[in-house]
């Protein structure tokens, strides 16, 4: 679906129909720097295939557009270069770290993005863009630019999110006397999200760095100091997603640890409270054993002795466990 269809020159947006065709020959007429910007929403294949069309696409990046689900790359066609990113989304109640997908296609004189699924943070960016028309004058680099610096700002928010939910969950885990059940089942949720992270910085990190360095079709050079700047920023997004990762996989084998000492201390408890039963049993097994000479067994006194005894042990054997921690 075609959300929205404009075409600019000099910055400033113009007069223009509103087909595609239209479009695109308005901006061609207003003279150099003028360009066409398109924005789809899920696009179905016929209506992709239409823009294609147009705009010369390449079968090839137009099928990639299509179906979604691509690795952040760049890929440069004849009469186009195509980018393909992935966008992040990030809901607090559940945890839950949500991903789309952007494809541009930039032309020496058009710019199309390709929204899939609902947390592409793109909504407001034509407004914005508009209202600085000393960076709209670039031209569609300018556009892919701005495109990639929203996106990566996304990044640079999750990562806030998640890092601050981690925070959390370190400080609950190494609380004192918090051995949790369910501990190792959110550390791996938060693995996952974290994966999920990365899975959409870490492949674009290469391409921006490219088109940072220049030399790619339909970058003015302009924008590269801007292009650099989102590199710088997503490097540093990239680092802390690292970081987070390391820090799960540290908090898993300390709660592992807390486990095994828990059990271990379980397992100490359990054997001091088997052994002051064993000691009365033990004593009452004797006695209980069909013998006419057995000590004491005559005397009246003789079955208070043995239950005094037997409770003498068990003090004596419930202090030393208690002296050495046992119970």
């Amino acid at each position: 679906m075609i959300v929205h269809c404009a075409s600019y020159h000099d910055g400033h947006r113009i007069e223009a129909p509103d087909d595609l065709a239209g479009a695109l020959a308005a901006a061609r007429a207003a003279g150099p720097g003028g360009f066409v910007w398109i924005g789809l929403f899920e696009p179905t294949a016929e209506e992709l295939d239409h823009v294609g069309r147009e705009f010369a696409l390449h079968p090839l990046a137009v099928e990639d557009a299509v179906s979604a689900h691509q690795r952040p790359k760049i890929e440069p066609y004849q009469g186009s270069l195509f980018v393909a990113l992935k966008t992040l989304g990030y809901h607090p109640g559940a945890h839950a770290v949500t991903i789309g997908e952007v494809m541009v296609f930039l032309g020496a004189d058009f710019v199309m993005t390709v929204r899939h699924g609902a947390d592409t943070p793109l909504s407001g960016l034509r407004a914005r863009l508009e209202k600085q028309p000393e960076l709209l004058r670039y031209g569609p680099s300018s556009v892919l630019h701005s495109v990639c610096d929203t996106i990566v700002d996304g990044y640079m928010e999750v990562a806030t999110r998640l890092q601050s939910d981690l925070d959390e969950l370190e400080a609950d885990v190494f609380a004192p006397g918090r051995v949790g059940r369910d501990t190792a089942g959110r550390i791996y949720g938060y693995k996952r999200q974290v994966m999920t992270v990365r899975r959409a910085t870490g492949p674009l990190l290469e391409p921006t760095l490219r088109l940072a360095r220049g030399g790619e079709p339909y970058i003015r050079p302009e924008t590269l100091p801007y292009l650099r700047d989102v590199a710088d920023h997503l490097a540093r997004v990239t680092d802390q997603v690292e970081g987070m990762d390391r820090l799960l996989s540290d908090i898993l084998n300390a709660n592992l640890a807390q486990v095994s000492v828990q059990q271990n201390n379980d397992m100490r408890k359990i054997s001091a409270w088997a052994a002051l039963a064993a000691v009365p049993t033990m004593i009452a097994g004797v006695y209980g054993m069909n013998f006419e000479d057995m000590p004491e067994l005559h005397q009246p006194w003789g079955y208070p002795a043995v239950l005094s005894l037997m409770a003498a042990v068990c003090i004596v054997l419930h202090r030393v466990f208690k002296r050495h921690d046992w119970l």
